[in-house]
């Protein structure tokens, strides 16, 4: 059972084959199954995809999903006219397609199935350190499937998580416009580093999602680096039609200490679902040769197997489980697993939390317990707040400074731009290290605690 022709894999993040098969990926994607609904007066040429049917069923699809026909009509008519552009942060959306989360808890969930790096840096074996490295990369895709949107986060609000796999875990927003994450894990056995900047262009009714950043990996006992490269993704049926994701195309893992890599291709939903889910490649040397083969489902579960230089089995072995998704709970509202439940917790928080934690959003908080109206209140009067102090800080000629994260100078080249790197600064260990240090911490009920991740104090609006 051989993986995709490891020679169509060659070049990795180094050649043009990885930038041709993510275009490939993208403008192929659907191809097989989608149809523009010209039955709906209206909404000629919008295109609707089912992706459990084929292309007879589009205009039956058009009329399910989430959306109210009243609300669904007048925000086809509103989001119209950005159609071709870059959505990440220029549209105020409804609370009503919200989840209680925000995109930097979000980051968070990468961590679920973090013993799979810890594996890996128990590991001797280069090339299974690939194996446990890429099913840790590829775990948190059925945790991404959710078709709820999280809040974008206030500037210099900030995610702390620990009480997981003796992880202390941090994440801020450094950056408004364009919006910047930085987060940074670390355990005994690695630490984690990312700066998140995500592009998106809307094409009506899905959008197309492009994970412009870097994402590091440090193994501690032999000290190897680890970089990431996911594949882009694409949200389908955002306003008619049941909301759908997918991520085809290539992900590579390279491990930057000895040059070997792990090529993985996303599967694109083909018609009545055929390849959805679907992972499969290979991990190569520094030569690129492949030795192991990967493969399964990201919904699922990955296996690995020892391979020769065509790519095939080795004779004598067996195709072995490496990671396996865990039961999620029955009929969440939210489609949550149960680690996306302690993530959104105090049962992960430290002992005195920052005020700028995400958890004491009172919008966020407010969709938690159900109450549409007090979320989307608070929601705009957060943003309101953002921008008045962004308007008191510019009449001071001040920047705006992370408090955990500095920008390192460097900028990197991704598949879809440039990036300005942000790197840890230590503060936050140092931080932690002198509350835990402390004999007693006051007692404080958490949720009491105002949401404040302001520069200038809790400023109300102008």
């Amino acid at each position: 059972m051989a993986a995709r022709d490891h020679d169509k894999q060659e070049g990795g993040s180094s050649g043009g084959g990885f930038f041709s098969s993510i275009a490939s990926s993208i403008s192929n994607f659907g191809t097989a199954m989608h149809k523009s609904v010209n039955g709906l007066l209206g909404y000629e040429g919008l295109e609707v995809i089912n992706p459990e049917g084929g292309t007879e069923d589009a205009e039956e699809e058009a009329h399910r999903g989430r959306w109210k026909q009243e609300d669904r009509d007048s925000y086809w008519k509103m989001m119209q006219k950005y159609i071709g552009s870059d959505v990440t942060s220029m549209v105020t959306l409804p609370v009503l397609i919200f989840e209680p989360m925000t995109m930097i808890q979000r980051m968070a969930e990468l961590m679920e199935y973090s013993h799979l790096l810890d594996l890996a840096d128990e590991c001797e074996d280069p090339y299974m350190r690939l194996v446990y490295a890429t099913s840790w990369a590829i775990s948190v895709y059925y945790a991404y499937q959710r078709t709820w949107k999280p809040f974008n986060p206030i500037l210099g609000e900030t995610y702390e998580m620990v009480n997981h796999g003796g992880i202390t875990f941090i994440a801020e927003q450094v950056c408004h416009h364009p919006p910047m994450s930085a987060g940074h894990a670390e355990n005994d056995h690695f630490t984690y580093d990312v700066t998140s900047k995500l592009k998106s262009k809307f094409l009506g009714n899905s959008l197309d999602i492009y994970p412009v950043g870097r994402t590091r990996v440090t193994l501690k006992r032999d000290g190897v680096v680890l970089d990431l490269v996911p594949p882009p993704t694409k949200a389908n049926n955002l306003i008619f039609g049941r909301t759908w994701v997918d991520s085809p195309g290539e992900m590579i893992m390279t491990n930057l200490t000895t040059g070997d890599k792990a090529v993985l291709y996303f599967q694109p939903c083909g018609w009545f679902g055929n390849g959805r889910y679907e992972v499969d490649g290979y991990v190569y040397n520094a030569a690129e040769e492949p030795k192991i083969l990967i493969t399964g489902k990201w919904n699922e579960s990955m296996s690995y197997q020892p391979c020769d230089m065509e790519g095939e089995p080795l004779s004598g072995t067996e195709l072995k489980e490496v990671w396996r998704v865990a039961a999620p709970p029955e009929n969440d509202k939210f489609q949550y697993t149960y680690f996306a439940r302690k993530i959104n917790s105090f049962d992960t928080a430290p002992k005195k939390l920052l005020a700028s934690d995400s958890r004491l959003r009172p919008d966020r908080y407010a969709l938690e317990k159900g109450d549409l109206s007090k979320a989307g209140a608070e929601k705009s009067s957060l943003e309101e707040r953002q921008r008045a102090e962004k308007r008191d800080r510019e009449a001071k000629g001040h920047q705006f400074t992370p408090r955990w994260f500095d920008l390192s100078g460097e900028v990197t080249l991704t598949p879809w731009g440039e990036l300005e790197v942000y790197q840890y600064n230590g503060k936050y260990t140092e931080h932690r290290a002198t509350i835990d240090a402390l004999d007693t911490v006051d007692e404080v009920d958490i949720k009491s605690i105002e949401f404040n991740p302001w520069q200038y104090g809790n400023i109300s609006a102008e």
